[in-house]
């Protein structure tokens, strides 16, 4: 059973949905969810149509269809979930706030989350650390799913009775998410929702298994994370983690986007999801950062050893204890340094220069037009692209110019465009959904100046190593420290991308011997690691990994290596029964070997080897792993359990809990909390809202998607000849009831407006975008991809323009698929002009 939702995967990610195909043709059935009828919706078994925004009320449903029914696996929830926890009495739910939880400050705008701590963990007032998250923090970093709390301090009930455990305060959180409330507010009819609900719900147990698949559509919204969240929810209790067949794969849509965020290009994590030290006093102490940050039980308790290592990969024989391995050269995280953040920052005049590399923002971003206005205020801007994207050229034939709000000759900005090599033209890794690394080699040499990120990075940092050399100063401590001495090759002196992936393996410091697996890494600075999670990828000399071509078995092994250890399913310990054995044979995995003494079967076990199946009769002993005992599988918790309740860590609640989008036509049928209020609108004079609920003026519900002849912003497609044939204009997708009510015709103009922007698209109307029945009424939703920009051979407006800037309260990301607008026939401009008249026509 496959169930997809917040994402068109047969048009996005076109190849992983081979295999999908694949276990429909074995006979697994597939459901997606989603509110346009598309590819993948004409390969599915079931298509649920439902309002854009309304995803955690449908889940919310399926999570209430399963404990109504008793059709949790008990004895997995029982014994690999922390159902059984308990929770301090103080706690109260949504239920019990009208839509907030206990904590909740309103003059702050933000949780104090101390009251949703378990029952016997250390609070703040008992002399316990304060629980919750960092001020500055996003949410990528290894606590934000969670922060470390002593397992041996919590207090449980198998049986799953006592009203305060997490079990029954489930039950009571998602009572109200009924077929009847789904119907009502997602617009999916009781019938459908039952009979994907048991199409579902019914794969589960010892001898079946769900996998859930999603992509943006669940995570840019202003709860993406709580979305997620209730997905994990979902498959804990169905006992669908760790097992073949299961699992929930956030789908990539770039070759490494897993990659990028492993080894980040994030402002908040270091590599292998290590927290930036923050700006506050905790963080500036390395030993404070490091207690902070070390769990005793779990594979977290070897962060010092993880932090440690990656110190020595970057600084070398400058990082030494005396030093604290140079953690006071690392940059402190003192405010918003996302995106948006940033941008919000540069069109206030507070920034002076940028990079922008693998990104199109004039075009790609929320409320682009603030995007490409904020470039004017830089004083140099770097874009590394294949050809000139609009970012590029923003001062010259950006709308802004066009429509006389900006002009070249006032523009300040001085830029910089560089070629840049594509994916063909350059060597090393590329990470996947699969967390699978793959070594691509180069197929053809770049034209011209074209140059790989690699190249641009190294002789970036040569040269700025070059000017700080001369300076003592003790702000360039750290770059002079830096290791920064990877041979190059080639008449353009390129790093051997072979030897990064090595440092970013690990050695032994003292022979430079690669290190095998994780379990070799030392905090006391005899190891270097550039990635602790990667660790073993490269663990000999001429031994390259991630570059195997030979498949052994149906899991893949001997094609390219899977963090951590060639772990192809993790959490696999989870795949077998307390005891050991599998809990199928139909479904097995891993097993506890009696004869052997050790894990063992179809997956290296993502597990100790020699950790035998028994639960200690104390927790509060040990260290590590081995503390846990061995049926404890998930070993990244402190707890060694999947977390259907979430303690701390998240800024918006414990549980996932429905709220409307930050515009929305509607207002929350559950709570009078309207929307996430954890999060941020970022609302200012150039970053307008719509009133929300049901501003007149917006009477339709936006959502935004792509296509699959078209790539992100589109600057690697509208300048190709084909692709620009195949998709050669900006459309809009609207139902035939939305097009007879709006005057729409097919093939004609119109006009789409927010409070951002204005904008101009084709009209398709189609059945494939449903008006839906929603509260006794009829609502209309209305579909852009937003591929086009003014430049390449395929030109139209930029639908990016529509939408606000946004940051979800725990990863800073924007609400992109769920939003008001008005659609009306005509052009942009003839709409223009009857405003104007109709204005002039009132004085």
């Amino acid at each position: 059973m496959i169930l997809i939702m917040g994402s068109s995967m047969a048009e996005n990610h076109p190849v992983g949905f081979q295999w999908v195909i694949e276990a429909r043709e074995r006979g697994a059935k597939i459901i997606h969810v989603d509110p346009r009828f598309n590819r993948t919706s004409a390969m599915a078994d079931i298509w649920v149509p439902l309002r854009a925004g309304s995803d955690i009320l449908f889940l919310g449903g399926l999570i209430n269809y399963v404990l109504t029914n008793n059709s949790e696996f008990r004895e997995y929830v029982v014994h690999y979930t922390n159902a059984p926890t308990i929770l301090r009495e103080d706690f109260r739910d949504t239920e019990d706030l009208d839509g907030l939880f206990s904590g909740w400050d309103q003059e702050k705008q933000k949780y104090d989350p101390d009251s949703w701590l378990y029952k016997g963990a250390p609070t703040r007032d008992g002399g316990g650390p304060q629980p919750g998250h960092s001020e500055a923090g996003g949410g990528h970093g290894k606590d934000r799913g969670g922060e470390a709390q002593d397992a041996a301090r919590f207090e449980w009930d198998t049986s799953l009775q006592h009203p305060r455990c997490v079990f029954q305060v489930l039950k009571r959180h998602f009572s109200r998410y009924t077929p009847e409330m789904v119907e009502r507010y997602c617009g999916v009819s009781k019938e459908v929702f039952l009979k994907a609900a048991e199409a579902f719900t019914s794969a589960s147990g010892p001898e079946k298994t769900a996998a859930i698949c999603y992509a943006v559509g669940w995570t840019q919204h202003s709860k993406g994370v709580q979305i997620i969240r209730a997905a994990a929810i979902l498959q804990l209790l169905l006992g669908n983690i760790g097992r073949p067949g299961g699992g929930i794969l956030a789908l990539r849509g770039h070759a490494s986007i897993q990659g990028s965020t492993d080894i980040p290009t994030l402002y908040d994590i270091l590599p292998g999801y290590l927290p930036m030290p923050f700006f506050e006093a905790d963080a500036n102490k390395f030993a404070d950062y490091i207690k902070k940050h070390k769990a005793r039980t779990g594979l977290w308790s070897g962060f010092d050893k993880y932090f440690i290592s990656l110190m020595k990969a970057w600084y070398g024989d400058a990082a030494t204890s005396e030093n604290n391995f140079g953690f006071n050269w690392l940059p402190r995280v003192t405010g918003d340094h996302s995106h948006f953040g940033y941008w919000l920052d540069m069109q206030d005049g507070k920034m002076e220069g940028l990079f922008v590399m693998g990104q199109n923002p004039a075009v790609g971003a929320p409320n682009a037009r603030l995007q490409r206005t904020a470039l004017s205020k830089l004083k140099w801007l770097v874009v590394r692209d294949m050809v000139e994207i609009e970012t590029a050229s923003f001062w010259l034939d950006s709308p802004e110019v066009q429509r006389g709000e900006l002009s070249p000759e006032s523009i300040g900005t001085e830029v910089f465009l560089f070629p840049a090599a594509g994916t063909a033209e350059k060597e090393g890794t590329f990470t996947n959904t699969q967390r699978l690394l793959q070594y691509r080699e180069m197929a053809v040499e770049p034209p011209g100046d074209a140059r790989s990120e690699t190249w641009f990075m190294y002789h970036l940092g040569r040269r700025l190593k070059q000017r700080a050399k001369d300076d003592t100063r003790p702000r360039n401590a750290g770059l002079n420290a830096l290791t920064w001495n990877y041979p190059v090759e080639g008449k353009h002196a390129e790093p051997k991308v072979s030897e990064v992936l090595k440092e970013i393996n690990g050695w032994t410091v003292a022979d430079h011997k690669q290190l095998q697996n994780i379990q070799d890494l030392k905090n006391d600075g005899s190891t270097a690691c550039g990635a602790w999670i990667y660790c073993g990828v490269f663990p000999e000399e001429g031994r390259n990994r991630a570059n195997e071509r030979k498949p052994k078995d149906l899991l893949g092994h001997g094609w390219g290596f899977a963090w951590p250890n060639d772990c192809r399913i993790i959490y696999n310990r989870a795949s077998a029964r307390p005891d050991g054995k599998p809990w199928s044979e139909r479904k097995k995995l891993v097993w506890w070997d009696k004869e052997k003494n050790e894990w063992g079967g179809l997956d290296n076990a993502d597990y100790p080897k020699n950790l035998a199946p028994e639960v200690p009769d104390d927790l509060a002993n040990g260290q590590g792993v081995e503390a846990l005992g061995g049926a404890r599988p998930f070993t990244l918790h402190p707890d060694g359990v999947g977390w259907i309740y979430v303690a701390s860590g998240l800024k918006d609640g414990p549980l996932p809990t429905h709220y409307e989008p930050l515009e929305s036509p509607l207002s929350n049928p559950l709570y009078k909390q309207q929307t996430d209020p954890a999060a941020q609108k970022k609302e200012r004079p150039d970053n307008p809202y719509a009133q929300s609920p049901a501003d007149p003026r917006f009477p339709y519900v936006l959502t935004t998607y792509r296509l699959t002849e078209h790539h992100t912003a589109g600057g690697m497609t509208r300048t190709l000849s084909h692709l620009s044939e195949l998709q050669p204009e900006l459309f809009t997708e609207v139902s035939p009831e939305l097009a007879q009510e709006a005057g729409l015709e097919h093939g004609d103009w119109a006009t789409i407006t927010t409070p951002r922007a204005i904008i101009e698209a084709r009209v398709l109307i189609t059945r494939r975008m449903r008006s839906l029945w929603v509260d006794g009424r009829r609502l209309h939703q209305v579909g852009l991809p937003y591929h086009w920009g003014y430049k390449g051979r395929s030109k139209g407006d930029v639908v990016n323009d529509l939408l606000a800037i946004s940051e979800e309260p725990n990863v800073r990301i924007m609400e992109t698929k769920a939003l008001v607008c008005n659609i009306e026939p005509g052009r942009r401009n003839e709409r223009q002009q009857r405003k104007e008249s109709e204005e002039r026509a009132a004085i």
